[in-house]
């Protein structure tokens, strides 16, 4: 087990579950991604970055910031193949096996994989599963595909299973950013008990309560992502991941 995915799975058994905050880049200048990967690093295991759509030129600069500043590894969370860097850690490697768009099941791992070898990056294959919301978000119009719906746990949780059997590391249940519900614990429990991999869980989650409840129903890692940008506060922090490491 390589770099990223060991670092995970000893976070996942040192302290229960594991605290993740996904950085937008688009969202800050230079500078600004230098101020926030000192601070979150203070109180995440791990950063994410990267987006639905990307629309800055400086893709590489921004990860090469967030990653000379941060104590915790840097995972870029690609929206498509343009989003490889040469300065993360690793790439979580999205196979979208909710969906039945091509592009996003085998398409553009094919672009992105002669970067990914010529950058030596750690590549972690994780079967992405979108959940219904409430509201139609910026990942699933970006990626025009259907989510599970909400009620549909078996649905999610033969996905889930099928990604597993075709060798994938982790599961990602998602309620996309800014999404106005996280998904449902009934869900969360239904896909932990038929897969034996970790599972990570995020949009959505807009207080320390629903992560500490999100935990107890089976996920191994919390992803925040909205609710930290508009108040990332220490305070707010600290509570995200007294509350994760707690269960």
């Amino acid at each position: 087990m390589s770099g990223v995915l060991k670092h995970m799975m000893e976070v996942k058994r040192d302290r229960g579950a594991g605290y993740v905050v996904l950085v937008d880049p688009d969202r800050y200048d230079l500078a600004e991604l230098s101020e926030q990967a000192e601070l979150l690093s203070q109180y995440a295991d791990l950063l994410f970055v990267g987006g639905s759509l990307c629309v800055r030129h400086d893709f590489g600069e921004a990860v090469s910031r967030l990653k000379q500043a941060s104590r915790v590894p840097v995972v870029i969370f690609p929206g498509d193949a343009t989003q490889v860097s040469s300065h993360a850690d690793a790439i979580l490697f999205l196979s979208l096996v909710s969906g039945r768009n091509s592009d996003l099941l085998i398409g553009e791992h094919v672009k992105a994989a002669p970067r990914i070898r010529r950058y030596r990056l750690e590549t972690i294959p994780v079967a992405y599963i979108l959940v219904e919301s409430g509201e139609t978000t910026s990942v699933q119009f970006m990626s025009q595909s259907l989510a599970i719906p909400r009620r549909k746990s078996e649905i999610a949780s033969a996905h889930a299973l099928a990604g597993e059997y075709l060798g994938m590391k982790l599961v990602f249940l998602e309620g996309g950013s800014g999404a106005d519900q996280h998904v449902p614990l009934k869900m969360i429990e239904s896909v932990g008990e038929f897969v034996s991999i970790p599972l990570i869980v995020g949009g959505g989650i807009k207080n320390p309560e629903e992560a500490g409840a999100i935990v107890r129903a089976g996920a191994s890692f919390i992803v925040t992502g909205d609710v930290i940008e508009k108040n990332g506060s220490e305070t707010i922090l600290r509570e995200f991941t007294t509350a994760v490491h707690a269960e």
